[in-house]
């Protein structure tokens, strides 16, 4: 039967029915129009269905399945390929468990390395968060399973997440937090949206219908599912009416009779309600047509979630090529080789099928084990300590597992700090002090500072790896794999450095995104601020050479061209990154964005030509005061390495008028001289006829009045003795002629 069909055939508490959650996780099902009830279950990184109980936050058991590592590491992959078959892993599993709406991904901007979610979230960065989060989508989806992308949007922190408000000005809301989503809308369709919980310039998201509805169902033409976040709908019918389709998890009779009322008092109407029940009903219609349950083997998944880890562990130092330690000694310390952070807690918290820590994994290849501190505390164990100097003091190269406890990050509160536990730094100077081979793990949600970092000849930072963490840590450790991840964020050397330092968690009620577009390494490379370890930073046991830059200026792209080769004794991977400097707007500007990136697998001694394509379209910023996005046409800088601070390559290109997918603005009475200048060529006939050619030329002969006339509006050249009337006849011909020169 169709839809609309079936929308007629309804009570009307059916109709509100369908548009509210029955019990926790299901949506009511119609037996008698033989739809059945979706079922949307956590997580984005395993498949949190819980077997007893209901609860948001992974306070009730769930079933046995893979603990999957988490965004935060697997983004660091920079592999869109990898993405897609994570989510076909996660699909596949949501599918043999009769799951219809897999709770993910979440892809909130990182704008904080405190926010206390920020292991579920992907990157600092909107482009690579957008692409590879549609990549994740796709797997998913083409499993039969649907995704629910979230948190829409700008819930960049956790205290008070249910009430305060970000407050954002619209450039930086276009350009960074709403641009993932739009990349993901546009690319992937997802199934679902989840809108959060917060405010967004004190408008609550559930309630916004420029957000919900002129936004995301007008302009990026979405026709999905909009869906709350779990109790995060304050007024049902100010929801239905801004645009939220179903309340999750729903208050039965009590959202009955709000509606009814609502309807009886003109609040809403009864095309909202038929909307958004037509879209519940599409949903549960389109994925649940192929959710045949198929089983799936424990053992091999846990070995895609070795594979996934291996190819997204970063390492972030490596003195003298310390690792791998495939033919040195060494011995294990650290209480998280033994008891491993290897996921999330909260609602991404899963319970896993097969935990392998480091120390069983390593058990064969080291010569001894010591514990070094308690993860559960803060404070130092003299004993723990005297054990692992003892070891120590006799062994060539120690491994030393350091990182947060759980209860230091988790969905619900903020963290409030970036440094390890001082019992752990404290073990780490103590170790130094009698054996300089030390070589730290991290295990950590989020970022860590490392002021210890001269301390040590290696770290290897494995965010939350997956059951298989031990397995993954080994293979990277010995050299087995080669770790080819890249920072997804930024890691500073100073809290005080973080752009959102002064602003960020200092209200209860109002987050105001001070810092703007510059968050993460826009800000430090912008600003030139020195970091610990920069965006896209990552080694390698190779080397990587790049060459033969080539770039064409091609009509709507820019096509970009070069070599990288292999020149180490390793078969290894790693990513080229494409960053572009606009040095043509005069509005403040970044000074790179990335812009394109390729995963590239290169045996020793071997090269590949890289070939990458960037539409002029993927060039533009938001114009907050045309509310349209604006391409500038001039000088780009094109910066080709393999972070944002090491650049290999660059090149300064000018994209001219000739491309004619790029609208070029009209001119006005308030277009300045110097632009009329630098736009000379798209109204060469109308710069003669009124002889403003001559006049340009007269004025840059004087070098020091040029610069004031060229800091001029066209209105004010009356002061040159030109007739008001001639300045407007010039303007609409030199609009006509620059029209007519994109037909042509």
């Amino acid at each position: 039967m169709k839809t609309k069909e079936i929308v007629s055939n309804l009570s009307l508490d059916d109709k509100i029915k369908i548009i509210t959650g029955n019990h926790f996780w299901y949506t009511h099902p119609l037996e008698k129009h033989g739809l059945k009830s979706l079922l949307l279950t956590d997580g984005p990184s395993g498949i949190r269905k819980q077997s007893e109980g209901s609860d948001a936050l992974g306070l009730n058991k769930s079933i046995e399945t893979i603990a999957f590592p988490g965004l935060a590491l697997v983004t660091s992959s920079f592999n869109k390929n990898l993405l897609n078959k994570y989510g076909k892993l996660l699909g596949s599993i949501a599918r043999s468990e009769e799951v219809n709406i897999l709770l993910g991904p979440g892809v909130n901007i990182k704008r904080n390395p405190l926010g206390g979610r920020n292991f579920e979230y992907m990157s600092e960065d909107p482009f690579l968060t957008g692409v590879l989060a549609s990549e994740y989508v796709n797997g998913v989806e083409s499993k039969g399973v649907g995704t629910s992308v979230k948190h829409f949007v700008a819930n960049n922190r956790e205290n008070q997440r249910f009430s305060n408000s970000s407050n954002i000005d619209m450039r930086t809301l276009r350009e960074i937090y709403l641009k993932p989503f739009e990349i993901i809308v546009k690319n992937s369709k997802p199934a679902s949206i989840m809108s959060s919980y917060n405010l967004l310039n004190h408008v609550y998201v559930s309630e916004n219908r420029w957000l919900l509805t002129d936004i995301l169902r007008n302009e990026w033409n979405y026709q999905g599912l909009v869906v709350s976040d779990w109790s995060a709908i304050k007024n049902r019918s100010k929801a239905l009416k801004a645009g939220l389709d179903l309340e999750m998890p729903g208050k039965g009779q009590y959202t009955i009779n709000e509606l009814k009322l609502a309807l009886q008092n003109g609040d809403i109407n009864q095309e909202m309600l038929d909307k958004s029940v037509q879209r519940v009903i599409n949903t549960a219609q389109q994925y649940h047509s192929v959710q045949d349950p198929e089983d799936y083997n424990k053992d091999a998944f846990h070995n895609a979630a070795k594979e996934i880890a291996n190819d997204s562990t970063v390492l972030l130092k490596n003195e003298n090529n310390t690792l791998p330690l495939k033919t040195k000694t060494f011995s294990i310390i650290g209480h998280l080789a033994k008891k491993p952070r290897f996921q999330a807690g909260g609602s991404s918290k899963v319970r896993p099928y097969n935990v392998v820590s480091p120390l069983d994994a390593m058990e064969h290849d080291i010569n001894s084990y010591a514990q070094g501190y308690d993860i559960e505390e803060d404070s130092d164990n003299d004993d723990l300590i005297k054990e692992a100097l003892t070891i120590a003091k006799k062994e060539q190269y120690i491994v030393l597992f350091l990182g947060y406890p759980e209860y230091y990050e988790s969905e619900g509160y903020d963290k409030t700090t970036l440094n390890l536990p001082k019992n752990q730094v404290n073990l780490l100077k103590a170790l130094y002090e009698v054996n300089q081979n030390l070589i730290v793990v991290l295990q950590n949600g989020g970022i860590v500072l490392t002021p210890w970092e001269f301390m040590t000849k290696s770290i290897v930072e494995t965010y939350l790896p997956g059951e298989a963490v031990g397995e993954s840590i080994k293979e990277i450790l010995l050299g087995i794999v080669n770790p080819s991840g890249k920072l997804a964020e930024t890691i500073p050397q100073f809290m005080e450095d973080i752009p959102s330092f002064y602003s960020f968690n200092k209200s209860k009620t109002e987050e105001n995104y001070l810092e703007g577009i510059f968050v993460g390494y826009r800000h430090y490379d912008s600003k030139n601020i020195n970091v610990q370890f920069s965006f896209g930073h990552g080694l390698s046991y190779s080397d990587f050479e790049y060459s033969n830059l080539n770039i064409k200026t091609k009509a709507n792209q820019l096509e970009i061209q070069f070599d990288v080769t292999n020149i180490g004794e390793y078969n290894g991977a790693t990513v080229p990154q494409i960053y572009i400097g606009n040095k043509t707007s005069d509005i403040e500007m970044p000074n790179k964005e990335l812009k394109a990136f390729e995963k590239l697998y290169l045996n020793k001694k071997t090269s590949n030509t890289v070939k990458v394509v960037i539409p002029y379209k993927e060039l533009r910023w938001f114009n907050a005061q045309t509310n349209l996005w604006q391409f500038d046409i001039g000088q780009y800088d094109i910066f080709i390495g393999e972070s944002v601070s090491d650049i290999r390559l660059n090149a300064r290109v000018k994209i001219t008028n000739e491309y004619l997918d790029i609208q070029n603005p009209l001119i006005t009475e308030d277009t300045y001289l110097y632009e009329i200048i630098d736009r000379k060529n798209e109204m060469v006939e109308s710069l003669r006829k009124y002889e403003f050619d001559k006049m340009i030329s007269s004025v840059g002969e004087d070098k020091s009045l040029a610069p004031i006339f060229e800091n001029m509006p066209l209105r004010s050249l009356i002061m040159l003795n030109l007739n008001i009337n001639t300045i407007y006849n010039f303007i609409e011909d030199a609009n006509k002629e620059i029209l007519q020169s994109k037909i042509n």
